[in-house]
């Protein structure tokens, strides 16, 4: 994995990201789209799509800085069809429009080019287990949040919040297939969200294929698959958060793993508010 996105960022450099297929990329480097944005996104700290567009506009700014005539050949050069579309973009790396930059070279923000390596440290001890996971549902109470790196999401606390305390009780009460017990669940992200971007958090509990869903709930169905289930302890959020890097950063490169497209799930097993033991559920192929 480490090989095939330095290989990718080659390709970036040689011809730019709106020419290059990546779902074929993927697949001649024995991947998938998804799995490659999801690393990608989760080892340099940006979508795969901000990445080209900071590059985009570090090249852009050096010419410019070197007394470009034409905005619109630079603008036409790196991907836009007018000036200013370019200078929106240009501004929103730079902090200065293109005719500033021309004029007075600066300051300009650079977007070095990537180079992933692979850390054997093992700075993260992490207990993995794999297991395959019939069918199952997902049931509770959705809501639309943005997405937060860092730190407590208080849109999550606060649709926690409102969840009444018989309403949880009823959930944990419903729940009868692994993982067992209240989960928080996080849906519908694209593989290489940037920070902001909405999701779908859904706290709640799982059934059975077959148990009937009350109709009040939210569902989630998910097909039978290979989960790798990962345990953490320690500070919350903190411990979470960092387990979850870990895996992009020295579980997957090291191991003949993937991740599929489906939700992640993290079990409580212990929570006291600002410590937590728990698990978190990635869905898995081998690759």
């Amino acid at each position: 994995m480490i090989g095939t996105l330095n290989a990718l960022v080659d390709q970036v450099e040689a011809v730019g990201v709106d020419e290059i297929d990546v779902a074929a990329f993927a697949r001649e480097h024995g991947t998938t789209e998804y799995h490659l944005r999801r690393m990608f996104s989760a080892l340099a700290g940006m979508p795969l799509s901000e990445y080209v567009r900071r590059r985009r506009m570090t090249l852009a700014g050096a010419e410019l800085a070197a007394g470009a005539p034409s905005l619109l050949d630079v603008a036409v050069r790196h991907g836009y069809g007018s000036v200013e579309a370019f200078g929106r973009a240009f501004r929103a790396v730079h902090g200065i429009g293109p005719a500033d930059a021309r004029r007075e070279g600066g300051p300009l923000r650079t977007q070095p080019t990537l180079r992933f390596r692979l850390s054997v440290e093992g700075s993260t001890p992490m207990d993995v287990t794999i297991t395959h996971h019939p069918a199952f549902t997902l049931v509770g109470h959705a809501a639309e949040v943005p997405l937060i790196h860092e730190g407590v999401n208080p849109h999550i606390q606060a649709h926690i919040a409102a969840i009444p305390p018989e309403e949880h009780a009823r959930l944990k009460a419903l729940g009868d297939a692994e993982p067992s017990g209240i989960l928080a669940v996080t849906a519908d992200v694209e593989p290489d969200a940037p920070e902001g971007a909405t999701l779908t958090y859904l706290h709640g509990v799982a059934l059975k294929a077959t148990t009937a869903v009350p109709d009040d709930l939210d569902v989630l169905r998910l097909d039978d698959g290979a989960w790798a289930v990962f345990a953490a302890r320690g500070p919350f959020p903190e411990t979470l958060q960092s387990l979850w890097a870990a895996t992009a950063t020295e579980w997957f490169p090291s191991n003949p793993w993937r991740l599929r497209p489906g939700p992640s799930i993290v079990r409580y097993l212990e929570f006291s508010g600002d410590f937590a033991s728990c698990e978190l559920w990635l869905p898995v192929e081998q690759a």
